[in-house]
């Protein structure tokens, strides 16, 4: 099928919105490697010149396309810089420097709203749409409500295309059963990959391993992104979401981000940003981390991190462990509360 044309998306969306509705690893070495050339090309580039820098990279699953092992996140730490032109310059030094993943939300935006992370990174994406691998999410469940938002998020980036569509905060079994039914939420992403409206699909979510499970299993994804902490709340049961979710993800290819790894900074007294990164960057199963950043300060470190990597001993692993008991209790953590909404606090 022709690919659609942001001139005609939006009336192209009404149709297929109502046609839906009414119609049916290999070895830790192996996967982790550091860019040897400047150019870090894979085999399913389509076109696309992505520069790592010399950072390291993965395969990032199925899709083929080799990413920088952290993705720059687009949520609330960098809807929390006020000035344009600093934001401005963050976004194009983390691409200079090879950090080519950017990772944002139709409603990712500041506390009151001011700030649309979408638009904010929209003149940056149009001069350089194809350095960047391009991943942004829905939040509707509505089809045609879905559909409106993929063509703002469109509009709002200055782009015909994207490289990762995502279904935003899957949270429950309840919330799978909305997505997964015919002419649903799952259907519209379906097509929008038929039409190569995006070249990847995938999903989001914070909560319920069960739920994240069922969506992988039942789906037929490219990548997922969760966040790293255990559920359910409460010291008697703790459930491992690590692993759980990544273990059904790897027998399906997908490719496996992790969110929230500096999340514990907020909450626990006493931990060193660094090793956080580093801890979650040692993991064995994700092929990457999701970070947001809100300073040239933050992201110079997490260059520097990524530069020097070396993967954390089983002690290391065991002390930063230790530390974040606290995290996994789930003691004052605001995304594993029931009425929690991802948005602007990302």
């Amino acid at each position: 099928m022709k690919k659609i044309s942001r001139r005609n998306f939006l009336k192209t969306s009404a149709a297929v919105a109502s046609g839906l509705m009414l119609s049916t690893e290999e070895s830790w070495a192996k996967e982790i490697m550091p860019s040897d050339s400047a150019k870090t090309l894979s085999n399913n580039n389509n076109g696309y010149i992505y520069d790592a820098k010399g950072l390291p990279t993965v395969v990032l699953g199925k899709t083929g396309v080799t990413v920088p092992r952290m993705a720059f996140g687009l949520g609330s730490r960098f809807c929390t810089v006020k000035s344009e032109e600093e934001a401005d310059n963050l976004l194009r030094k983390a691409l200079d420097n090879g950090l080519y993943y950017w990772d944002t939300a139709s409603v990712y935006s500041n506390a009151d709203g001011t700030i649309i992370s979408e638009s904010r990174i929209g003149n940056v994406v149009k001069e350089n749409r194809d350095r960047i691998f391009l991943s942004t999410k829905i939040s509707n469940r509505d089809p045609y409500e879905a559909m409106r938002s993929i063509e703002l998020s469109m509009r709002r980036m200055g782009t015909d295309r994207f490289d990762v569509l995502m279904i935003h905060d899957v949270h429950s079994l309840e919330d799978n059963k909305k997505i997964l039914e015919k002419g649903g939420l799952l259907d519209i992403l379906y097509r929008m990959k038929e039409e190569k409206v995006t070249r990847f699909i995938g999903f989001s979510g914070h909560a319920d391993p069960k739920a994240l499970t069922d969506m992988a299993e039942k789906g037929d994804f490219d990548t997922m992104l969760f966040a790293m902490n255990h559920w359910p709340g409460g010291k008697d049961d703790l459930t491992d979401r690590q692993e759980q979710v990544i273990p059904v993800a790897q027998k399906k290819n997908m490719g496996i981000m992790l969110m929230k790894v500096i999340r514990p900074l907020d909450t626990i007294k006493g931990l060193n940003a660094d090793e956080l990164v580093r801890y979650a960057l040692s993991l064995k199963g994700p092929h990457g981390i999701t970070v947001g950043m809100d300073s040239m300060k933050v992201l110079e470190s997490n260059l520097r991190i990524l530069r020097e990597f070396k993967p954390m001993s089983s002690l290391e692993m065991e002390r930063v462990e230790m530390a974040l008991t606290p995290f996994f209790h789930h003691e004052n953590l605001p995304w594993m509360k029931k009425d929690y909404f991802d948005g602007f606090w990302s």
